[in-house]
Parts: structure tokens; sequence; C-alpha cells
């Protein structure tokens, strides 16, 4: 029982870090279990789907990769724009295979911000569909290419057999270290424009199997995937987890619930990662109760904050097993999770223990000293699972990753003398008010307990007295009638001290998010300092120093 909040690097039988690549990791597999299915492509159509043998798949990334190097060299980097597919997969671990370094792009990316990544990556090559929601995809890439010089070919995947038949066989693929750079991952901006964290192999693989294994994820498990390729939750997570497992990785082109839950059905999937936007969606589906959903194991969760009644809900609905995931791109993807075997109270309140061979402490936000168990910091890591760096970005690596090797994850939280985790806020998205540092996050996870709130971003509202108030902006539950804010306050009020109540409610149908189901708190932000933000109520406060309120002079 600590009385420190660090966690030393857990060491143990079954805890081994794994120094290998993810192509040695498919390899393997298609060794051992050649005829097993390794990729299921599960588009709408059940006529169009296609699927691989770890036999199959392994040829076709030979194929991308000997492709790549009849024009590309080792190390070049190779960019992605394009929605799932199963051709996005081979690509990636074509690329790989051939020492080249993906490009993962958002394909909601529109000309400024495509502009900005391609050029600051320095990509050479890029793949995209020719267009996608009826946007044209490949006629922007057109328009740009004058000024991007670095990028020398562009390719379709409409092309895509030709390109795979393309390569020379005799072409001799690369030797790969463990801790070569495999993704450029860039953020998902958050806070405006993104960086690109630099993934390597070795994080990769052992941040994936370790996730794997704490979701009961066993040889031969099926994860089905709706999470975008190039985040990564799809893109590493999941499925380099499938592929160390041996297992089935199911794809699908984007998120439909009805889909999800077919596919769940049909291929037996035993695993899925959702975030709490997609699993309510899932839910709440009328096929859900007419489908066998009876191989569903395990649902992961995380990339937001999951309230503790979703929790209660999919274990008792679905019948399975839930694990909340805690990490962030620069650490891999995941650094804490909960296990499935973990009471109740852990699962609704906590982001678990660290995974193996992580250290993980809380820093005081101002010394940088570790701080007492249950105190609220800075969580900070270190290990094998640290980014590389921010691809051509020394000052802002050196701000993240210190110099003794901990990497400072901007996440406040704290630590239980178990070792497990709470996430409570943002630093940036902190409120000071009256001198109290309030964290947003602890009260949204009140807010959405409530039956009737199903989303809730809490932030910092300018203010003459305070510094800030606290606002918050809510979306309703579908079959809800809005609750009062009198109703809600009352409610925030059992659990949370009176000046932790938003003096600013608003209420939208839709907040601004990333695609992997984050709040974009800075853009509700700038609607408030920009007077854009309409309040729907203000409540009324009190003077400084009044009863239910708490300053610190």
């Amino acid at each position: 029982m600590r009385t420190e909040s660090y966690w030393p690097a857990e060491a143990g039988e079954g805890n081994e870090i794994r120094d290998v690549t993810v192509c040695e990791t498919i390899r393997h597999a298609a060794a051992t279990v050649p005829d097993r299915v390794a990729l299921v492509d599960c588009v709408a159509d059940p006529a169009a789907r296609r699927q691989w043998t770890y036999a199959e798949f392994l040829t076709d990334i030979e194929r991308a990769a000997r492709a790549l190097l009849a024009r590309f060299a080792s190390g070049d980097r190779i960019g992605i724009w394009a929605p799932n597919s199963a051709d996005w997969i081979v690509l990636q671990q074509g690329a790989a295979m051939a020492g080249m370094v993906v490009v993962a792009l958002n394909p909601a990316y529109r000309a400024r911000e495509l502009a900005f990544v391609l050029r600051q990556s320095g990509t050479v090559g890029l793949f995209c569909v020719d267009s996608y929601r009826d946007f044209g995809m490949r006629a922007l890439v057109d328009e740009l290419r004058p000024d991007l010089p670095a990028l020398r070919e562009v390719f379709s995947f409409a092309a895509w057999d030709a390109f795979l038949d393309s390569g020379d066989p005799a072409t001799v693929l690369p030797e790969l270290a463990p801790t070569d750079l495999l993704q450029l991952q860039y953020t998902s901006g958050t806070t405006g424009f993104p960086k690109g964290a630099m993934l390597h192999h070795k994080g990769l693989v052992n941040e994936a199997t370790f996730v794997a294994e704490r979701a009961a994820f066993g040889d031969g498990g099926v994860y089905v995937n709706a999470m975008p390729m190039f985040h990564i939750g799809g893109g590493a997570v999941t499925s380099f987890g499938a592929w160390a497992k041996r297992g089935t990785f199911v794809i699908l082109p984007g998120f439909d619930p009805g889909l999800v839950l077919e596919a769940f059905e049909t291929y037996r999937g035993t695993h899925a990662l959702l975030v709490p936007t997609m699993l309510i969606t899932i839910l709440d589906h009328p096929d859900r109760a007419h489908r066998d959903l009876s191989s569903v194991q395990t649902v992961l969760s995380g990339a937001a904050a999951v309230p503790a009644a979703l929790v209660r809900r999919t274990v008792e609905q679905l019948g399975c097993g839930f694990s909340i995931l805690f990490g962030q791109t620069e650490t891999h993807g995941v650094i804490s999770q909960t296990r499935v075997t973990d009471e109740p109270e852990d699962q609704a309140g906590t982001v678990g223990q660290p995974l193996p061979r992580l250290e993980v402490t809380i820093r005081d936000i101002v010394t940088g000293e570790p701080v007492p168990v249950g105190e609220q910091g800075e969580i900070c890591c270190r290990g094998y699972q640290n980014m590389l760096g921010y691809y051509d970005r020394p000052e802002e690596t050196a701000a993240t990753v210190d110099a003794d090797g901990w990497l400072h994850m901007g996440d406040v939280g704290d630590m239980d003398e178990r070792g497990y985790l709470r996430v409570t806020g943002r630093i940036k998205d902190m409120i000071v008010r009256g001198g109290m540092n309030l964290y947003p996050a602890e009260i949204e996870g009140v807010l959405t307990d409530h039956p009737a709130i199903e989303t809730a971003a809490v932030i910092g509202v300018p203010d003459d007295t305070w510094g800030e108030q606290v606002g918050t902006v809510l979306r309703v539950r579908a079959g809800h009638e809005r609750p009062s804010v009198d109703e809600l306050t009352a409610f925030l009020r059992r659990t949370l001290a009176p000046h932790k109540a938003p003096v600013f409610w608003a209420f939208r149908d839709e907040l601004p998010m990333t695609p992997s189901g984050k709040i974009q708190k800075f853009l509700l932000r700038e609607e408030v300092v920009k007077g854009l933000l309409t309040f729907d109520e203000v409540r009324p406060t009190t003077a400084p120093g009044a009863a239910d309120q708490t300053v610190i002079a």
C-alpha cells in the first residue's frame, strides 16, 4: 500500500516486453496459423466483403512493401488519406515491412489541415480515395500539389490491385529494428493544429498486446472495429493487439451502429473498442434486441470520460465485461486500463492501474514533485511506450518529455494506495475560480450520471470578480425531456461542493467533436470569448466570501 503517488515498472511472469516489430507478429501468426482468418473487410454489402487468411494477408503485405520499394526508400513518409478499408490496412503494414513511415490522415481534413500535415511531415507518396461523402479528395490533392514540393507521387485506391502488381517479387525487404519509427500519428487537435507523434514498433506492439491481455482477448479472438484507422485506437490499439494474439480483425468502413451489431453476430465478435458516443448509439439501436450477441466478451472504451451509468448499462444489456482505457497518442495509445475482473466501483470510478513495465507518477503542477496518494496533480509516465518525440518539433518535445524521460501528459488526476488512477481533467481545461482549481472532468462525470444528460462539456467563462466561472454545454439524451437547471443544480450538489456547480448553462443538439469522440473545448472557449456562445440560463452567483462559495486569498 503506497503513500506516494508513484507506480514502479511492474515486472513478473507474463509481463515481459516483446522486443519485436509488428511485421514479426504477423509473420509468426502466418507461420503458426496460416489458415486462420486475419482480416475481414466488412463493408455494408455482404456480397462485396473480402477476407484474408494469415497466409494471404502476409502475401499481400509483402506485395505492397515491394511495390512501395519500387518507388520510394526506407524511411520515406507515406500518407494515407482515406476512410477505413482492408486496403488501408494492407498498405499500412506494407509500409511498415518496407521500413517506411505511415502518415495517417483524417479523411475529414480539408485544404488547410491537409496541406499542413503533408508539408510538416515531409510526405513523399500519398494514397487517397477519389471522393468520400461527396467530397472530391483527389481533386483537392491535385489543387494543393504545386505548394507541396516534397510530394512526388499520388495514388488512387481505385487502382489498388494494379499497384500491388507493380512490385518486383525479387526485391529483398529490409531488416527492421523494434525501435524503428513506424507511424507519424497526428494528435487529434483538441487544442489547435496537431503535432506528429513519432511512434515505433516496440511501443505499438507491446501496448496493444498488454491491452488485449488485460481485456481478456485470448488467442484467436475477434475484434470488431469501427474506430477510424487514422486514429491510434483503430490503427494500432485494436489491430496490432488482434494480430499479436493471432486473432481476427473485422474492419468496418465507418461507424454504423446497425453494421456493428451485424458484424458481432456474423463474425462472432468477442471484443470492440467503442468511445462513449458510439456505445450509447449501439445500446439505443433497435436492432440490438434482435441480434445474437452471445459471443461478445469485452467492450473497451475510452478517449473521453466514460460515465459510470454507461458502464453499468453496457454490462447489463450486453452481458459482457468492460474495460476502460486511458492514455494518449504520445504514449502509443494506452498507459492504464481497468481489468474485466475489477470491482464495479473501480470500473465506474477509475481508469485502472498502469500497464506492465511502465512507471507512472502524479506530480504537483507547480513544484513537479510527486504528491501523496489521493492528491491531484499531473499524470506523468516513463518507459518503452513513450514516443520518440514530435516530428521536427524539438521545443514541443522538450516541453513534453523532461530530461529524466518523464512524459508529462497534461492530464490531471490522482492515484490511490493500490495504484488505481482517476482522471479529473486537463491542465489547460482547469478552471481557476476565486483561487480554487476546479477540474471539469469531475463535474462532467456527475452531470452525465443524470439520466437525461448524454454529453457534458464544462468550460471556464471569464469573470471580473472570480477570474473564471463554471459554464457547461449539455446535450440531452434522445427520448428525454430537457431537465431544468434547478433540477441539475440540485443533482450536482448531492455529490459536489456548491462552488463547483455551473453558473452558465447551455443546451445544444451537437457539440464540436474530434473523430475520436473528444469534445473540442477550445472551440467552445473561442465562442465564449467572441460572444458567439449563447447561454440559455445564467444562475445568480453570490459575492466572494459567501457561505456557499470558497475563496483562497
